[in-house]
């Protein structure tokens, strides 16, 4: 087993070793609340780590379903429910060949305490399935999709667990879901956000994530008296995070000029401006390609495909102000960490989920970057879907500028509030002290008042 620093991190690491996302998601929560369990022994009498680092409910099942050539496929499934301690579970589903009961566990962990930070009444879950919707024609992902809501209904509920969409679930699949739901329990809820507006979809969801993690970082910047205008910035990924965050940063007078996917990334040294974002758009959502197609359009730009032999990504290796990333989990290591110190990177703002290795975190820390992890920078999403929830319950729509509204004061908030609990236990400046600090108390405090359940 490998070397662990705490006896819960090694106590996981025993008992999964397999789940490297989930160890790291727990050592990190682990390290840096360190100080509320010196301040707080009853937590440690109530074993609140062993608690909270235990699921509530793992379900995992098998989806068979057919493709268009009549040839029978399986798939797994799972649902991970974390915590209910302040809510109902929520949390996206992924449908990605990548996909392991360990990506689902470290999904849902982060979840939770990025829930607790929304302000709202939201527990922590995460599903999913080894499922590649790539390549796959409308028909066979609805078939999935039916085929995977069949066992799903059985655990989830709108005052249960409310799944919304992550990477390879966006409106179309949450459409599909959402139908077969609806006819196998024969009630119309809100079970699922990220619906479509015409059937209680809330506006500002499909931006959410990218508009709040923009929000967060001009938070940052505001704190020290800077703002985004004439920033350059690197972003990876290319799907609703990546266009939106660019859409808002543009809006703050910023200037993106990089986006990525599995297949390599784009560098434009003019910047991706609202035309060009509009193409990018219609590659991705409408004719579900590649992001090497905007060298078609715009030869000036520049495309770099992947390269296994390589142990960095040329990406982050730009000259530029801020980094973005927003594609997936682990996709800076140390040494493109370095390579953002060395050139002169001053903010990196998750817009993934832990796409930032520790190593390389460390780095950020020392070097006094403003770095924010995902769990309070991309919270964005999960709020609005929250939002989604409350506008469900009360049968009514919000206007666009009521929601965008709400999302600025919700970041804002999450933002103050790693500050705040940063500054309370000594590590002021640190967002990732900060972060975990807050949603970790507000959580077990939520466990210890409800008793040993």
């Amino acid at each position: 087993m490998e070397n662990c620093k705490n006896e819960i991190v090694c106590l996981i690491k025993g008992k999964d070793p397999e789940q490297r996302e989930f160890h790291q998601a727990v050592e990190e929560v682990v390290d840096t609340v360190k100080p509320v369990l010196d301040r707080s022994p009853e937590y440690r009498k109530h074993a609140v780590l062993e608690r909270i680092t235990e699921p509530e409910r793992v379900i995992m099942f098998r989806v068979p379903w057919m493709g268009d050539d009549a040839q029978v496929h399986v798939n797994r499934g799972f649902r991970v429910e974390m915590n209910s301690a302040i809510g109902p579970y929520k949390g996206g589903l992924r449908f990605h060949p990548s996909v392991n009961l360990g990506i689902i566990k470290f999904l849902a962990f982060e979840q939770v305490f990025k829930n607790s930070l929304t302000t709202l009444a939201m527990g922590g879950g995460k599903g999913g399935s080894d499922f590649d919707p790539k390549g796959k024609s409308d028909a066979e992902v609805m078939r999935f999709c039916q085929a995977f809501m069949a066992e799903l209904h059985r655990h989830i509920g709108p005052n249960t667990d409310v799944p919304a969409g992550d990477i390879g679930v966006g409106a179309r699949e949450i459409g599909f879901l959402f139908g077969m739901y609806k006819k196998l329990r024969n009630e119309f809820t809100g079970v699922l956000t990220g619906k479509s507006l015409d059937w209680g979809g809330s506006l500002i969801r499909p931006e959410a994530t990218g508009y709040g993690v923009v929000y967060f970082a001009s938070e940052m910047l505001a704190s020290k008296g800077d703002t985004l205008k004439e920033k350059t910035c690197l972003v990876s990924g290319s799907g609703n995070v990546a266009q939106f965050l660019t859409e808002k940063v543009l809006d703050l007078g910023g200037k993106v000029i990089t986006l990525s996917d599995s297949s390599g990334y784009i560098y434009d040294e003019e910047g991706v401006d609202r035309g060009k974002l509009a193409h990018v758009q219609h590659i991705k959502n409408i004719r579900r390609g590649r992001i090497s197609e905007y060298v078609d359009e715009y030869p000036n730009a520049v495309y770099t495909p992947v390269d296994p032999t390589l142990d960095y990504n040329p990406l982050w290796g730009h000259n530029a102000d801020c980094a973005f990333p927003c594609a997936t989990q682990n996709e800076i290591n140390i040494q493109d960490g370095q390579n953002l110190v060395s050139n002169g990177v001053g903010l990196v703002c998750e817009g993934a989920n832990m796409p930032t290795v520790p190593g390389a975190v460390d780095l950020f820390i020392e070097h006094r970057l403003l770095y924010a992890p995902g769990k309070a920078a991309n919270a964005g999403g999960v709020a609005v879907s929250g939002l989604e929830m409350a506008q469900n319950s009360m049968r009514l729509s919000w206007p666009r500028e009521e929601v965008d509204e709400r999302l600025k004061h919700i970041m804002k908030s999450i933002h103050q509030t790693c500050v705040d609990a940063g500054d309370m236990y000594g590590v002021p400046g640190n967002y990732v002290a900060g972060a975990n600090i807050a949603g970790f108390v507000k959580v077990v405090n939520a466990m210890l008042d409800q008793g040993l359940v």
